[in-house]
């Protein structure tokens, strides 16, 4: 490589890097995501998103306005060809904090689920329910996930078309038990960008060969509208993205969010279904 490429090179991997250390620290400031005295367990999978998510909080942590630790915690589920050495060399090198779980939710997933049948959702829910576990039985603050912008948009559609509803993956939540708060600073962040982060960091990539690295088939179907529609359209993912944060709903259809029942009304009665159904003696059916 002649020295004006490698310039090149360096000068737009200096860009990429700045660009996301930015969005990570505006979706944590946006959010409210990390707080003075926050334990933060970050969940490395041994994937690009969790290595390029912990490697930025460890960046971002070095001038944060607060002060908060990091705990690397990484759950060893026993599937076959996994290297138990990948992770603790590479953490013990960086100097990370660090905790080996070990559960074998391989032997369960396999027993469980019928041949041919995908097995990502059970095999997503076991790794977080031993993870969410863990932070609370050591107390920590926060759970760091490392779901990005394209991961968010993508479950937007599987719940639109799927489950007919209309929602998505929060930035931060309380978890359903109520127990632990997660967080996903990685959710400005384009996929893309995290892939092309990720091979010039050159991480150690632990791939998952649970199922042979079997894809969840309702969001790959997703992931390839939204390509589609990406190449044909540029901003069109960036803009449904800020759609999620830009709600109106008063426009919607959700009478829980909003009072639509009181809007122009005069005598401030409410008649149920059945009322309108069945006022006048008619047949519903009718």
């Amino acid at each position: 490589m002649s020295s004006a490429l490698a310039r090149k090179h360096e000068i737009n991997a200096n860009k990429l890097a700045k660009r996301l250390r930015r969005q990570v620290g505006q979706a944590i400031a946006d959010f409210n995501m990390i707080e003075d005295g926050d334990r933060v367990m970050v969940c490395l999978s041994g994937g690009k998103d969790s290595y390029t998510l912990l490697d930025l909080l460890l960046q971002l942590k070095a001038k944060a306005p607060v002060a908060f630790t990091l705990h690397a915690v990484h759950l060893d589920q026993k599937q076959p060809g996994y290297d138990p050495t990948t992770l603790p060399d590479y953490l013990g090198r960086i100097g990370v904090p660090f905790t080996i779980l070990e559960q074998d939710t391989y032997s369960v997933v396999k027993r469980v689920v019928p041949e041919g049948r995908t097995m990502c959702s059970l095999c997503s829910r076991l790794r977080r329910g031993n993870l969410y576990d863990h932070a609370f039985e050591q107390g920590y603050t926060k759970i760091a996930l490392g779901h990005h912008r394209d991961d968010i948009v993508e479950t937007l559609f599987l719940n639109l078309f799927h489950q007919a509803k209309l929602k998505a993956m929060p930035p931060k939540l309380r978890s359903d038990d109520g127990r632990n708060v997660v967080i996903r600073p990685l959710a400005y962040c384009r996929e893309d960008d995290i892939a092309d982060y990720a091979q010039q960091k050159g991480f150690p990539i632990m791939p998952c060969n649970l199922c042979g690295s079997q894809e969840n088939l309702q969001r790959k179907a997703i992931k390839a509208m939204l390509g589609d529609w990406e190449r044909r359209f540029p901003g069109r993912v960036e803009n449904i993205f800020r759609a999620i944060g830009d709600v109106s709903p008063s426009q919607l259809a959700d009478p829980k969010l909003f009072d639509f029942a009181a809007l122009g009304s005069h005598s401030g009665q409410r008649r149920s279904k059945a009322e309108w159904l069945l006022g006048d003696g008619a047949d519903a059916a009718d």
